[in-house]
């Protein structure tokens, strides 16, 4: 996919266009690392200077990490994203539970009234995956299941604006969950969400917004019963 050089933006501008595309499409995933520099080059047919200008572009929005001696990884799937990872990297990790909270609570509210057809079957999909990751005893499987159900939970809001907001804070999410759950999934750290995802389905916006809360309130505490 050989780039020319434009007319209106330079050529650096097209291949950030298109390093970024890869990453917000997820054929580079967020933990992955991207291909090395000299196949960049190879691969969109410019300079090594461009390309080593277009990461580091990427890398200051947020989106790369450049590590010495390892190579470049894919940290966050948006600037936004990119922002709020090295902003609450080392936050408190009560005040991102508490921020979950409000979040996931007024969500599920909405849900209630909003959600379609498709939000519901959906969610009973991702529930049922999340219980069946449960099952499995792995970890990261378990922390994907989950962030998955707690998004279509958020998105069956139908507020664009909250979803958006949401979405880039899973990667910070993610790595609280994956603390707050440590390297075993513990039986009595279960916590059911079929209540919450049941409230929606009923169309019961406040016991909805109260199972919501109820999952997310103790969250990051540090506390046996904290999974999310």
């Amino acid at each position: 996919m050989s780039l020319t050089s434009p007319h209106r933006s330079p050529l650096a501008d097209q291949v950030i266009a298109s390093l970024r595309a890869q990453i917000t499409s997820g054929e580079w995933p967020v933990g992955s690392r991207i291909p090395t520099e000299p196949e960049l080059v190879e691969q969109l047919g410019v300079a090594r200077n461009t390309v080593r200008e277009a990461v580091r572009a990427l890398a200051h929005n947020g989106l790369l990490d450049i590590r010495q001696g390892s190579g470049t990884y894919v940290v966050a799937t948006s600037e936004l994203a990119g922002v709020m990872h090295r902003r609450f990297a080392s936050a408190d990790s009560r005040h991102v539970a508490e921020l979950r909270t409000a979040l996931e609570t007024e969500a599920a509210r909405l849900a209630a009234h909003r959600r379609t057809e498709q939000d519901l079957a959906q969610l009973d999909m991702l529930l049922e995956r999340r219980e069946t990751a449960w099952s499995s005893g792995e970890v990261e499987r378990f922390v994907e299941a989950d962030a998955n159900l707690h998004l279509a939970v958020v998105a069956a809001s139908h507020n664009d604006v909250l979803t958006a907001v949401y979405a880039d804070l899973g990667d910070v999410l993610r790595a609280y969950l994956r603390i707050d759950v440590g390297e075993r999934l513990r039986p009595e750290d279960h916590m059911d969400h079929s209540g919450m995802v049941h409230a929606i389905h009923s169309g019961d916006a406040e016991a909805a917004a109260r199972e919501a809360g109820s999952h997310t309130r103790e969250w990051g505490c540090g506390v046996s019963s904290s999974s999310a």
